[in-house]
């Protein structure tokens, strides 16, 4: 089983959603671009939010399975995935890759 590595590319924050729909929270999201995570492709890597987690788990089980090529050459490299979590207030963009 190859282990995948987890980047944060890119984060956005809704403002007009935030105000509008949710109730005040104390903690919200605090994933940094750039920031790294080394998957086992089981596990959780420590630091990583769940509900993040919850969204691309399936794609980091499969990548390092040695599942490649998702939807039919969606990415350039075979062997990755861009994947969102599901905050629509907070939402973040991951790389997946597997690495050897």
């Amino acid at each position: 089983m190859k282990k995948c590595r987890i980047t944060v590319m890119k984060t956005a924050r809704y403002d007009d959603l935030i105000e509008k729909y949710e109730n005040p929270i104390e903690h919200a999201c605090d994933m940094q671009i750039g920031q790294e995570f080394i998957s086992d492709g089981w596990e959780k890597p420590e630091g990583l939010c769940e509900s993040a987690w919850e969204s691309i788990s399936a794609f980091v089980r499969a990548l390092s399975h040695g599942a490649e090529d998702f939807y039919d050459g969606w990415m350039k490299n075979k062997r990755s995935a861009m994947i969102s979590c599901n905050d629509g207030f907070r939402p973040v963009s991951f790389l997946i890759e597997a690495i050897d």
